[in-house]
């Protein structure tokens, strides 16, 4: 499969299995997020990996939806504000963005596994960062669950709406 095509299939999938995920798909979905790009090179993350019950028990009390709960794996990208760059110009953290490219390459990696993802923002990080003893400059960005779909033709099933290329591309000035 091209990277194109990797990227059209990848989609938020809500629907999990409880099969464990082998350790080496673990590893390379980790290692796919390392290998991610960020600003000046300064990788202000860290990947809280949550197989264990009592982790996922926390995981419910941050995020009270039924349908993350089957997930065997979920990993929470979290950054650290002392370690990201800010642009001199302005003082823009670019922590988030260095994130987000981690969060897809997450996304991307357990794609090509066959293995179902939804990137979660809306969870109480407050809560989070109280249970997982977090340092105070760390930020808790994203859970994201990872597992078998129930179904997997949950990949081709899922509806990808985006908005036209003219209506987003701009060429030469806004």
């Amino acid at each position: 499969m091209n990277t194109l095509e990797l990227i059209k299939k990848r989609c938020s999938i809500r629907s999990y299995q409880t099969t464990p995920i082998e350790q080496e798909k673990i590893s390379y979905i980790l290692e796919a997020a390392q290998m991610s790009p960020s600003a000046v090179n300064y990788q202000p993350w860290y990947f809280l990996v949550i197989t264990e019950e009592e982790g996922r028990k926390k995981i419910a009390e941050c995020y009270p939806r039924e349908w993350i709960k089957p997930a065997p794996v979920i990993i929470a990208v979290c950054g650290d504000h002392n370690q990201s760059w800010k642009r001199q110009t302005d003082g823009k953290d670019h922590l988030n963005v260095d994130a987000g490219i981690a969060i897809e390459n997450i996304c991307l990696a357990a794609t090509s596994l066959d293995l179902a993802t939804c990137i979660v923002c809306h969870f109480d990080t407050e809560k989070f960062s109280k249970l997982f003893n977090l340092p105070e400059s760390i930020e808790p960005i994203a859970l994201i669950p990872i597992a078998y779909p129930t179904d997997p033709s949950l990949f081709e099933k899922t509806p990808k709406k985006r908005k036209p290329l003219d209506e987003v591309v701009k060429w030469e000035r806004f």
